[in-house]
């Protein structure tokens, strides 16, 4: 049994709350992310922002500060690549490891708590600030403002973009509109379990939904709800074991997807022997 008056601590609500809102964003862009074929995108983000956030330590900036500076930048220019973008993974790849290793020298420069260097690739849920948590809302409500304008565009976009260009759509500012909205998701799913495993939250719930349900808004929701889902349950397993959130987030993602998996390989065989 879990002692719920843990969570009468000021550390406990901020984290289940951060852990809300970085969770219903990213389980809402995370399904376009799969239909849009943009995974490693969304990944080189998350490590992209590594740079950022360990740079914004030497200036006495937020970590979350930098990361954002950072994510958005490298969202406007992956999106202007348009749909070139799922051919780019060289040059993607190519500025990732950059990145990575300028945050490396962002870090060896840096003379404060040699720990942050473990926060930012892993997250630190429990530390967020009364600060981070009102940016955090205001990203999430300005992301998810912004996602649902544009949803219906971005989905033909992105199922039939040839016909969505030739009916006058400019899939160009769409994609660097999109990106920029996935950078803040990266930026908020990153202060959850970290830039190494920002895959994880932004990918996941979204994986296993488009297994479940093949209709797009109840993909959206459903994507949204395992994600909160996800975090609570990792939230709360960490306290009971005292292991690190981020891989409980990890686990559990990985447990409910492999199962989807092995039920839907199931289902297809039933259904062929049925034949």
């Amino acid at each position: 049994m879990i002692d719920l008056s843990i969570f009468n601590y000021d550390f406990m609500q901020n984290a289940i709350i951060a852990g809300t809102f970085a969770a219903i964003l990213a389980g809402a862009v995370g399904y376009f992310v799969i239909i849009r074929n943009l995974s490693f995108a969304a990944h080189a983000l998350g490590h992209i922002g590594f740079a950022g956030a360990s740079g914004a330590l030497l200036i006495a900036l937020s970590p979350i500060t930098g990361q954002f500076i950072f994510t958005v930048f490298a969202a406007i220019g992956m999106g202007a690549l348009g749909e070139r973008i799922s051919k780019s993974d060289m040059i993607i790849g190519i500025v990732l490891s950059f990145c990575l290793g300028l945050g490396s020298l962002f870090l060896h420069l840096y003379n404060g708590y040699a720990g942050q260097a473990t926060i930012i690739l892993f997250g630190n849920l429990l530390g967020v600030s009364s600060h981070d948590l009102h940016i955090m809302f205001w990203l999430m409500i300005l992301s998810l403002l912004s996602l649902t304008l544009i949803a219906k565009r971005l989905l033909f976009a992105s199922l039939e973009p040839e016909l969505a260009e030739a009916k006058g759509i400019s899939l160009v500012w769409l994609s660097i509109f999109f990106m920029i909205i996935m950078a803040i998701a990266v930026t908020l799913a990153s202060q959850v379990v970290g830039v190494i495993l920002v895959f994880t939250l932004v990918i996941g719930p979204a994986a296993i939904a488009v297994q479940w349900t093949h209709h797009f808004w109840s993909g959206i929701c459903l994507s949204m709800l395992l994600a909160i889902f996800i975090v609570w349950i990792g939230i709360s397993l960490s306290y009971v074991t005292d292991w690190p959130i981020s891989f409980w987030i990890s686990a559990l993602v990985f447990a409910i997807y492999l199962l989807t998996s092995l039920k839907n390989i199931q289902f297809f065989r039933v259904s062929n022997s049925d034949k």
